[in-house]
């Protein structure tokens, strides 16, 4: 059975830009953003870590880390992200773990379980390692989002997801439709109307099943 929201991310251990890393250590008590990639050196990757680099100052405002993994070693990581500042003009400052034998693709089920590494292999014998987590301080995953080769991933989607888990954690809402910062939310169903209007004030209600209401500082 493959991972699905609110499961514990599983915990590992490899090697990274960073030195070793301890997944579940290194997530600690912040959110953590994972992304994977099928081969260093690709051009849709090297774009991808560069709008990672760039946002890397607000997701850490978020509290929440990131991390990148890709299907070679620590030294090609390191060549690579020189490429992505040449690039985008910034370094990532986050580590990129070194997954060759496919161990952290196989077990966060980026991979089937057959997967093998090919001589003289491309980007695509692994190309379904384009997967986006996001993970809570609790260690479960609240989001998961793989993507085909040909289509860059949008990291201020991932920014604006992380704002709305954040909005609604621990919390009786939801977020409607694109919805931003600052945005009103949902009510959720759980919640009568009367105690609703008591807890968040007035409420816009559009449909009986739909309430929404300003969200909370």
């Amino acid at each position: 059975m493959g991972l699905r929201i609110n499961d514990v991310a599983p915990d590992f251990t490899a090697d990274s830009t960073k030195g070793t890393l301890n997944w579940h250590d290194y997530i600690g008590d912040s959110y953590t953003v994972l992304f994977s990639h099928p081969k260093d050196f690709t051009p849709v990757c090297t774009t991808e870590f560069s709008a990672a680099a760039k946002l890397q100052g607000d997701f850490a405002k978020r509290n929440c880390k990131l991390a990148g993994i890709s299907i070679d070693g620590v030294s090609e990581h390191d060549k690579w992200m020189a490429d992505v500042k040449t690039y985008g003009g910034t370094a990532p400052d986050f580590p990129i773990i070194a997954d060759p034998d496919l161990t952290v693709a196989k077990l966060y089920d980026m991979l089937p379980a057959e997967a093998y590494l090919p001589n003289g292999r491309t980007p695509n014998d692994t190309a379904t390692v384009r997967t986006t987590f996001i993970i809570g301080p609790d260690k479960k995953i609240r989001l998961m989002l793989i993507y085909p080769m040909s289509v860059g991933r949008n990291f201020s989607e991932i920014l604006r997801a992380l704002d709305a888990i954040r909005q609604t954690d621990s919390q009786p809402f939801a977020t409607p439709a694109d919805w931003q910062p600052g945005d009103d939310v949902i009510v959720a169903l759980s919640v009568s109307t009367e105690d609703a209007k008591t807890r968040f004030g007035a409420l816009d209600v559009p449909l009986p099943y739909l309430r929404k209401a300003k969200a909370p500082n």
